[in-house]
């Protein structure tokens, strides 16, 4: 039985038949401290209206990020607290349950040391509100899993992306590995040999083994979900305004659970302080 039910049962003997509250706690089995308890109030308010604002613009976030995110703005509410008012709020979101699959025997991914040791990069792809298709390449450094840009164009062929690496090494220079899969833009004269020009050792993963790709993969994920799945695009320029508006947030303010609940750029300036 509820303690409220017990409490209330207690009462009712105290005012039907004459009993102490000793004696009538003792018949429902109910201590006297919780007897005399009464719950505190808080005052909830500051969690609502900050989780309503996290939530507002990161609608994939679930209760982890946001109470990382919490702490990162320098809340010290304690965890259970949060997570009562965000069940109240009814803000979780439904987990879809991994499928059994037979056990494999699979290479663990090799970590980075240092930032530019090796890039993982892949393909995307998805549709304009006119049905027109478009394709993404997504670039990431493994060290700290930064995003370092995505290239957003109907089509995608090898010179274009060898000319946005090039970009893309005009800030953060030329790495030293890049993780591929064997899609025909890598596997070309075109690709091969921007890669034997700067010194660069090309990783391709065995065919129908995206696991040995798992960081870019699992930035792919979180880009279609955040992005790609939530929004109707009406042109290419709303695609890259709102990657670009998405990317910033993704490098520094996106905790990641694999970086100890830090940023991107905050471990980088941890781990490789300028």
């Amino acid at each position: 039985m509820p303690t409220e039910a017990r409490k209330a049962w207690a009462k009712e003997l105290q005012t039907t038949k004459c009993l102490t509250i000793a004696l009538s706690c003792a018949i429902v089995g109910l201590s006297r401290c919780a007897y005399y308890y009464q719950p505190k109030l808080q005052d909830d308010s500051m969690i609502i209206s900050i989780l309503n604002t996290i939530t507002d613009q990161h609608l994939r976030w679930g209760f982890p990020k946001c109470f990382n995110h919490i702490r990162k703005l320098g809340y010290k509410w304690n965890h259970k607290r949060v997570y009562r008012v965000y069940c109240e709020l009814k803000l979780n979101i439904r987990i879809k349950r991994k499928k059994r699959i037979p056990p494999r025997s699979s290479e663990k991914l090799s970590v980075a040391d240092k930032q530019g040791k090796c890039w993982s990069m892949d393909f995307m792809s998805d549709s304009s509100q006119n049905q027109h298709r478009f394709r993404t390449f997504n670039v990431i450094d493994d060290f700290n899993r930064e995003a370092l840009g995505i290239d957003i164009a109907v089509c995608l062929p090898a010179k274009r992306v060898t000319r946005y690496l090039d970009k893309l090494a005009e800030y953060y220079g030329y790495p030293l590995k890049v993780r591929v899969d064997n899609g025909p833009e890598f596997t070309g004269n075109v690709f091969n040999n921007w890669a034997d020009a700067h010194g660069i050792t090309i990783d391709y993963i065995n065919p129908g083994c995206p696991y040995q790709n798992g960081y870019i993969e699992r930035f792919n994920r979180t880009y279609r979900t955040e992005v790609l799945d939530l929004y109707v695009f009406n042109n290419l320029k709303q695609v890259r305004k709102i990657t670009e508006e998405w990317l910033t947030i993704y490098n520094t303010e996106r905790p990641h659970e694999a970086l100890n609940n830090m940023t991107p750029i905050e471990y980088k300036t941890l781990k490789h302080p300028e």
